[in-house]
């Protein structure tokens, strides 16, 4: 029971830091398209980014633990598929700590180091939106291991008998969300944002499931008899 809550409890701030740095602070930033605004933004609210970035990095220490403990609570259903989850979460991570770096070299290009006197002010604003593309295009290969690690996931919530199998099935949908949208994107097909619900139930499901009300620990003896 006390793996359950410390899954869950890993997987809700996984999932907070997530909805604060990859959906608020963009939205407060980021102007599609319009170099100057996206600039100035940023520039009149450094503070919001830095802690963006703090709340990703303090997320992913907490989403590169959570598989870990998954693995322990749930390896007697079936160990390769628990090994499997645990490469493709740590595989995710180190790709989105890389990415992460290109927001840092954004705010570099902030500040007032004398290198940056070389450049016009065109010239920064175009290099910060070449450092937030890049920053996008590593995350973007990073969500497809956000994807991967869901069908094995997935397949030992729905095969456990401890946890809801719904959830199990939610989780295993949203892997192949989280792949079409990627390789949709890389293809520059138009693929709808509500592929990925599936992860979304499953995920937010499966948190607060693991927090509030935990497993059935027979179940787990039963399961390694």
């Amino acid at each position: 029971m006390k793996l359950a809550r410390l899954a869950g409890f890993l997987y809700l701030i996984v999932i907070v830091t997530s909805l604060f740095s990859l959906l608020y602070v963009p939205s407060q930033l980021i102007v599609s398209g319009d170099a100057f605004s996206t600039f100035n933004n940023i520039k009149a609210n450094e503070s919001l980014l830095r802690y963006g970035i703090a709340s990703w990095l303090f997320g992913q220490i907490a989403f590169l633990l959570l598989p870990f403990v998954l693995y322990k609570l749930l390896k007697h259903i079936n160990r390769d598929m628990a090994a499997l989850m645990v490469v493709f979460v740590v595989v995710g991570v180190t790709l989105s700590l890389s990415s992460v770096m290109h927001r840092l070299d954004a705010l570099t290009l902030l500040g007032n180091s004398t290198y940056l006197q070389a450049f016009s002010p065109e010239q920064l604003q175009a290099k910060l939106m070449l450092a937030l593309k890049a920053y996008s295009n590593g995350m973007l290969i990073t969500q497809m291991f956000w994807g991967l690690w869901l069908f094995p996931f997935g397949y030992l919530v729905f095969k456990s008998k401890i946890l809801p199998r719904i959830l199990g099935i939610l989780l295993m949908a949203g892997c192949f969300g989280y792949l079409l949208l990627v390789f949709g994107d890389v293809m520059n097909m138009a693929i709808p944002d509500f592929v990925t619900m599936p992860a979304a139930f499953g995920e937010i499901g499966i948190a607060l499931w693991l927090l509030f009300i935990g497993v059935r620990e027979s179940k787990i003896i039963e399961d390694l008899k």
